[in-house]
């Protein structure tokens, strides 16, 4: 990906959105040609229309340019990878869905259980499936057929692939509001201090959307008028994706397949969270009572948590946790944010606090739980980050720990050194952009944070290079994803937990201004 750089598109003296527009020449490279008179050969001697010189802004640009450039290329021949590279499970899962969609009616569509993978995501997810079909079936008609189970071609690879990267310019545009909305209060002189610069890096380059589905994110201010327009839009947004299935009659098999219940507390391999912690407790203490003669081992559950499989279970010590009792844990976790944003209004990043709350709370205690699902609270966090340092540390702890619990999904051999320098790329300058920015306050981390971060090297160590050449593989080899994910529970629960610290001792708005 070649980086054109206007000159005519940035001055530090303007500011505002001319400002953004300059950051996001140098992402994209929108703008002039390089040959063009605005861009002369010499890249520390930019020129704006009026043959004005800009002295040191231009030597920091050309500086910037490069480095951006040097992302660019990495992402770019990680995607060349990725395109070349094998397929997980979620390929035919998505080979299926798309054949559901095409192939029959609506009235069928949660019902059809041919292959396993049957559809079990919303309603306007199905939609978007279909859509896809239309264009899926010019690559390859054959990836439609609901029949041809486990069906792989290159056509149809190559379809998955691409329609993931054009789909990301929805992203791409929600990124580019979400930049607008941040103060520069903090920019530096140099463009990679700007507040503006570093978020787009840290949502666009976002090691966790580069090695799962991508998404998109948006926040506005909150008030009792948007309350109301808020709830309007999610009654609307419901009935459209629920009314085609309430007139069928069908309400209460499409909520068997949205609410997986028979599936089990945890996925095969466990979210960091709190049910990771509870279930390890029940295994350390279903191990020291077997070891102890305190347990009988013919009443030991057979369907084990640690087994990989997606099942239902009984813990063996601690009492079984059922689908109400998330519900209840769930809830319980949420009330305080969202009392707290009704009775203590914070404003615009009270209201997207709130939301990112409620998005780790969900993902703390809810029921089967998928690992990717931590990407909904890193995205908006990295909103928060860039605008005080007590939430760039909190991001930082959040976003290192929720990534590192994804290394399990990439497990092939040849997928392990692209994710550890993506990862390392990533945190790398996650750390060092944002300490820049904050450098004349306290450090982002104490000693027990720093510590508790650098453990992730020695763990990856023991789980790739260490663990399977041991004795312990064939007998334990649920070890290396136990430790990941109790190790990143710790970290994420920390999170959370400061987060809502945060959340409760920050004054109202009103206050604050008054102070």
């Amino acid at each position: 990906m070649w980086m054109k750089l206007v000159g005519s598109g940035w001055r530090h003296s303007h500011g505002g959105a001319q400002s953004c527009d300059g950051c996001w020449q140098l992402v994209f490279g929108f703008g002039a040609r390089g040959d063009s008179p605005q861009m002369p050969s010499h890249p520390h001697l930019v020129r704006d229309p009026q043959g004005q010189g800009l002295g040191w802004e231009a030597y920091a640009v050309g500086t910037v340019a490069r480095h951006v450039k040097l992302i660019n290329i990495v992402k770019s021949h990680f995607i060349h990878l990725i395109v070349l590279s094998s397929h997980s499970t979620d390929f035919e899962v998505h080979r299926n869905w798309l054949a559901i969609t095409h192939s029959l009616p609506i009235s069928q569509w949660y019902y059809e259980a041919t292959s396993e993978w049957t559809l079990d995501y919303p309603p306007f997810f199905a939609w978007f499936e279909y859509a896809l079909s239309h264009v899926a079936k010019y690559f390859d008609q054959e990836m439609l057929n609901v029949h041809n189970l486990n069906y792989s071609s290159s056509r149809t690879l190559l379809f998955q692939r691409f329609s993931v990267i054009f789909t990301d310019a929805l992203f791409v545009y929600a990124v580019y509001e979400c930049c607008k909305c941040i103060e520069g209060k903090k920019a530096g002189k140099e463009l990679t201090e700007k507040p503006k610069f570093i978020l787009s890096v840290l949502l666009l380059w976002n090691f966790g959307l580069l090695i799962v589905d991508h998404g998109s994110i948006r926040w506005n201010s909150f008030s009792f008028v948007r309350l109301i327009s808020l709830g309007l839009i999610v009654f609307l947004v419901s009935a459209l994706s629920l009314g085609p299935f309430l007139a069928l009659n069908q309400l209460p098999q499409l909520f068997s397949r949205l609410f997986p219940f028979k599936r089990g507390l945890c996925h095969a391999y466990w979210a960091p969270n709190f049910w990771a912690l509870y279930s390890a407790l029940d295994k350390v203490l279903s191990v020291i009572g077997l070891e102890l003669k305190l347990l009988d081992p013919n009443k030991v559950p057979k369907a084990s948590m640690t087994s990989g499989l997606v099942q239902q279970f009984q813990h063996t010590v601690l009492p079984s946790v059922t689908p109400l009792a998330t519900l209840i844990c769930t809830l319980i976790a949420i009330l305080p944010s969202i009392f707290c944003l009704w009775f203590k209004p914070q404003g615009p990043r009270g209201f997207l606090r709130c939301l990112i709350l409620c998005a780790l709370s969900s993902f703390m205690f809810g029921w089967h739980v998928h690992e990717k699902a931590i990407l909904l609270a890193v995205l908006p966090m990295s909103l928060l980050s860039v605008g005080k340092a007590g939430d760039a540390s909190i991001f930082l702890i959040l976003t290192t720990t929720g990534h590192y619990s994804l290394f399990p999904l990439l497990f092939t051999a040849p997928e392990l050194p692209i994710k550890i320098l993506l990862m390392l790329l990533f945190t790398i300058y996650s750390i060092s952009s944002l300490k820049t920015l904050f450098r004349k306050e306290k450090p982002l981390f104490n000693w027990m944070e720093t510590f508790y971060l650098l453990g992730l090297g020695p763990l990856e160590v023991f789980c790739e290079f260490v663990f399977p050449f041991t004795s312990w593989k064939l007998k334990y080899p649920f070890i290396p994803l136990l430790l990941t994910s109790v190790y990143c529970a710790v970290g994420i629960t920390y999170a959370w937990f400061r987060l809502y610290v945060s959340v409760l001792s920050d004054p109202p708005v009103g206050k604050t201004k008054k102070q």
